[in-house]
């Protein structure tokens, strides 16, 4: 049987202009097509997950609106477990303004709708799932003291906690605490750390000073470059693939679901990082979030190639 992840996070549509490139403040550009887009951090990281051989469970909350059962059909499409996601009938389900130019950058506005209403409440219904989990996929697109619960409810339950801090934030020691995995990217790292990441001697000092923190195992996202695996082993800087982007939405999101499959499943760290990298490139080549995400045997296939 797959190993089993549960996730706790957002779920999101994914409203999608394509431009030529991004606008500047007060301007206004004429685009080209448009799409409606399952996303959300968290229901991202499921998809993938589940798409890569994992048995998912997604805990969260949609609104009472159309959106709402279109994201629960998507998600059940992709073989993740929606009981633990709760329809809110006073609510919009979130909803992602993203932009994407001819580059395949991005800029997004998230309206978070229902998914500032998930509580730790849900947690505690979600407990059982958790419990019989390998590994916990976190992110900050929900409440933070519904986040740090399901982190404390996962360690009494000796689940590896991941946790990839986006949005960019500001967090408490008691949260880094209970953090078996951080996996932040250059912007988020600077902020949590307070020191610059403009060289690799400096994102390996930024690195360090996680670990510092009381943090096992700190893995730095940095996009063309690969990601750089800090432990108490040492640092390794692991390659990226080489891929022509389309659109980096989601890329970070499947490099997550691809790295907590190969976790759960009892990979070592370097080669579950190369899983993220190569599940990352191959979501960079094509539109949108979900739409985006691979299958194992494309990682699998783009892991032999090299």
């Amino acid at each position: 049987m797959s190993e089993t992840i549960t996730v706790v996070g957002s779920l999101n549509m994914d409203l999608v202009v394509l431009s030529p490139r991004i606008p500047k403040p007060g301007e206004t550009i004429i685009g080209f097509e448009w799409h409606t887009i399952p996303g959300g951090k968290g229901a991202n990281q499921a998809v993938a997950a589940s798409r890569l051989g994992g048995q998912v469970s997604m805990v969260g909350r949609v609104g009472g609106d159309a959106f709402a059962q279109e994201l629960l059909d998507n998600l059940a499409a992709s073989g993740v477990d929606y009981s633990h996601v709760t329809r809110d009938p006073e609510s919009a389900t979130g909803v992602a303004l993203i932009t994407v130019d001819d580059k395949g950058e991005n800029t997004i506005v998230v309206a978070s709708g229902a998914n500032k209403q998930l509580l730790p409440q849900d947690i505690e219904a979600a407990e059982g799932a958790i419990a019989a989990s390998k590994t916990l996929l976190l992110q900050l697109e929900s409440p933070l003291e519904t986040v740090m619960h399901a982190a404390q409810v996962a360690q009494a339950h000796g689940v590896t906690v991941v946790l990839n801090p986006a949005p960019a934030r500001q967090l408490p020691v008691e949260l880094l605490s209970l953090v078996d995995v951080l996996v932040p990217n250059e912007s988020e790292t600077a902020l949590l750390t307070g020191l610059p990441v403009n060289s690799l001697g400096a994102i390996e000092s930024a690195a360090g000073a996680l670990l510092d923190k009381g943090i096992g195992t700190v893995i730095l996202t940095l996009g063309a470059q690969g990601a750089l695996l800090a432990d108490a082993k040492g640092f390794n800087l692991i390659p990226a693939f080489k891929v022509d982007p389309v659109d980096t939405t989601a890329a970070g999101d499947a490099f997550m679901g691809a790295f907590g499959v190969a976790l759960a499943e009892a990979k070592p760290a370097a080669e579950a990082v190369r899983w993220g990298n190569a599940a990352g490139a191959l979501a960079a080549m094509k539109l949108g979030a979900q739409t985006s995400l691979p299958y194992r045997e494309e990682v699998e296939t783009l892991l032999e190639i090299g």
